[in-house]
């Protein structure tokens, strides 16, 4: 049987997730631990996150380190801005071609993810440490994200909302 996106979307219960894509949290640790602004977070928290075809996971940024894990189907591609320039990270199987099974986005860094050529579906897992909380999300808006880095205007129009 070909599993597609319904079938991991379906099967594991994922939900739509404000970034774009769908997720399904996994785990919440009952165990506790400051972050960095002092507030008791979850020790982690993972998620089984999809992306199909065109699927945007827009700009936005966590106060969190975030490490992303592939599982099956397509390649993404993440995008993120460090030090003012946009780095793009591989994550699929096709470790020949530079592409990785794993990787980690640092806390407080603006990011988002595709699916590498806007077809298929990819299915990872993400975990947060310390762990996510909506109080520690933000999107990223269009206008001030260009202002702040108007070299990276095209791919801020494209990958945010508003």
């Amino acid at each position: 049987m070909m599993k597609d996106a319904k079938y991991f979307i379906d099967k594991i219960g994922m939900l739509p997730h404000p970034e774009g894509g769908f997720y399904k949290e996994t785990y919440r640790s009952t165990n506790e631990i400051a972050n960095a602004e002092g507030n008791l977070r979850s020790i982690s928290t993972p998620i089984n996150f999809l992306l199909e075809n065109n699927n945007k996971s827009h700009f936005h940024k966590i106060k969190s380190d975030e490490l992303w894990f592939h599982h099956e189907g397509e390649t993404l591609e993440i995008l993120s801005i460090q030090n003012g320039e946009l780095i793009r990270i591989f994550l699929g199987n096709n470790l020949e071609n530079g592409e990785v099974l794993h990787t980690t986005i640092p806390a407080n860094i603006w990011f988002a993810s595709r699916m590498k050529n806007y077809q298929g579906f990819g299915l990872v897992s993400c975990t947060v440490a310390p762990g996510f909380d909506f109080a520690d999300f933000e999107m990223a808006k269009k206008n001030e994200l260009a202002n702040e880095f108007p070299h990276l205007k095209d791919i801020i129009e494209e990958m945010t909302l508003e």
